[in-house]
């Protein structure tokens, strides 16, 4: 972010203390030039402006609540100013709405930007995951009534009438003519304090990778179950994708799950409180193997996605006894805010790219802040690109947060350099790319029920895909993970046991330790279409 010579004056914005006040005090900083942050926020800086100035005092930085730019970096209220404090100057005139105009200034996040969450829409096939989403999209007004009618007006020409809700997400023909989602289908709505990525993944066991892909973007977990009798059992079931789904959810880092109990309508279910009772009963302990406990990062929602019913407007008092909570819509509408590493390094791995009018990649931004026009390096080929366009939901942005799924169109490498798994990075914290390293893995569904050196399998990691082969196992791991010495260097592993093994990939892949990047060191195995495996990365040997 610094040179290397010289002081260097940095622009910021800090909010006055008043509340009346309308505008910002902007400070002139001189620091003398560094190649890392300082360790602490000096207040030293803020005392000496409320001690000499005879303005209205400002806030010491440690009660700034909301981020702040400088100079392509984001500050806040725990972030330190780059360098030593040499000078400054004062300018309360400014207005922060020319601020944000300029590159070299702070520019302030508006205290109206609504929360954007990625919420990923899971299930076994044909639960009505595709429905549900579409029927989203229509009661958050993304899809309009003249669109919608030509939608059903297809599907009732290739006798598909119940399917035209999920022609909102299942664009492509193949999809369409199946009635199955092969892709992870995006889209986008809001609700009144939040602004949602929807992302529809396939349920059919065929399209298992694209799941992971998409599972991985996702901060929230929608899994549609469906209630009609006979489909419930089949997906649930150890066959079933419901299981599956569940576990690669939680592998991929999913942290709340909302589980829809979907076609309540059914003529063989007829909003009947005892088959969603006993839905209940199944799944609630079920999940809570995952990690998701009822009440706590999981909850569960009755609903109909072909009419509506409980996907907007909550259900009317007294029609439905067992359940008296919100509509999902607003449910998803009260969540409480997700952290973000808005600070931390870039960490933009890479799910899609394509040409149009220039390079464009697709993502979810795991970490840091991507601006326009900065140079950053997409790894593992060390191409260094500029940003020449971001577009979040379809709209354009000079500065893309962490946490949102967008699209860059880049400067400096052709589409054949660039392949999903690769990770753009900031430029001076590189990501590492290798082709061994250790992990801590629970096997499972181990065909023969063991597993020995030279295994090989294929390697899921953030939307890394790649082929690895099992170098050995290099101890047994207890439960609170760490490696039990008495059992060192084992012959095989059995499925359920945890171990530390070491892998290695046929080509260098981007990844890090879970410790340092979690969404780039959660992995998963698989092998003849079978979920073997699920881990951390604990240490990157080369």
């Amino acid at each position: 972010m610094l040179g290397t010579s010289g002081p260097t004056t940095h622009n910021i914005l800090i909010p006055k203390e008043s509340e009346k006040a309308k505008n910002t005090v902007n400070l002139s900083v001189s620091v003398q030039n560094t190649a890392e942050l300082a360790p602490e926020v000096s207040n030293k800086l803020l005392q000496k402006y409320n001690k000499e100035s005879s303005k209205e005092p400002l806030y010491m930085w440690a009660k700034v609540k909301n981020p702040y730019y400088v100079d392509n970096e984001v500050l806040t209220e725990t972030c330190p100013l780059p360098g030593e404090i040499k000078e400054f100057s004062l300018n309360s005139d400014m207005h922060p709405e020319k601020e944000v105009n300029s590159t070299h200034k702070f520019q302030q996040i508006s205290k109206a930007e609504k929360e954007h969450l990625n919420v990923i829409i899971i299930g076994h096939v044909d639960a009505g995951k595709s429905t549900i989403g579409g029927h989203l999209m229509v009661l958050t007004g993304q899809v309009d009534a003249r669109t919608l009618a030509k939608y059903a007006a297809d599907a009732k020409l290739i006798g598909r009438e119940s399917w035209y809700l999920s022609w909102a997400l299942d664009t492509n023909e193949e999809e369409r003519e199946k009635g199955k989602t092969v892709e992870v289908g995006r889209a986008h709505f809001c609700t009144e304090n939040k602004k949602f990525t929807i992302l529809d993944a396939p349920g059919h066991n065929l399209y298992i990778s694209q799941m992971i892909s998409g599972v991985s973007q996702a901060d929230i977990g929608i899994l549609v179950i469906s209630a009609r009798r006979g489909e419930f059992e089949a997906g649930f079931e150890r066959d079933g994708q419901t299981r599956e789904h569940a576990l690669l959810a939680k592998t991929a880092g999913v942290r709340f799950m909302v589980v829809l109990v979907n076609k309540m309508d059914d003529i063989s279910v007829e909003w009947s409180s005892q088959r969603y009772n006993e839905i209940l009963e199944k799944l609630v302990p079920f999940l809570k193997k995952f990690g998701y406990v009822n009440g706590r990062n999981a909850y569960f929602i009755p609903c109909s996605g072909l009419t509506g019913a409980n996907l907007k407007d909550p259900l009317p008092e007294g029609f439905f006894p067992a359940y008296k909570g919100p509509s999902l819509l607003q449910f998803l509408d009260r969540m409480k805010p997700i952290p973000r590493q808005h600070n931390a390094p870039v960490r933009l791995p890479i799910l899609d790219k394509y040409k149009d009018m220039g390079v464009i990649i697709a993502g979810k931004l795991d970490s840091g802040m991507i601006q326009l026009g900065k140079k950053y390096t997409l790894m593992p080929n060390k191409i260094v690109v500029e940003v020449q366009q971001i577009v979040i939901d379809e709209e354009e942005a000079e500065v893309a947060p962490s946490g949102c799924s967008l699209k860059l169109k880049i400067k400096g490498a052709e589409e054949d350099d660039v392949h999903p798994g690769h990770v753009l990075c900031e430029s001076s914290h590189l990501c590492p790319a290798i082709e061994k390293f250790d992990a801590v893995v629970r096997f499972m569904n181990l065909e023969g029920g063991i597993v020995t050196s030279g295994y090989t399998c294929v390697l899921h990691c953030h939307a890394l895909i790649e082929n690895a082969t099992l170098l050995k196992i290099i101890g047994k791991v207890d439960d609170k993970g760490e490696l039990n010495k008495k059992h060192m260097f084992p012959k095989f592993a059995r499925s359920d046991e945890m171990v530390m093994v070491r892998l290695q990939t046929d080509g260098r892949v981007c990844v890090e330790t879970f410790k340092d990047f979690p969404s780039l060191g959660r992995i998963t195995l698989r092998d003849e279409k079978r979920t073997v495996a699920i881990g951390k990365i604990t240490k990157l040997v080369g």
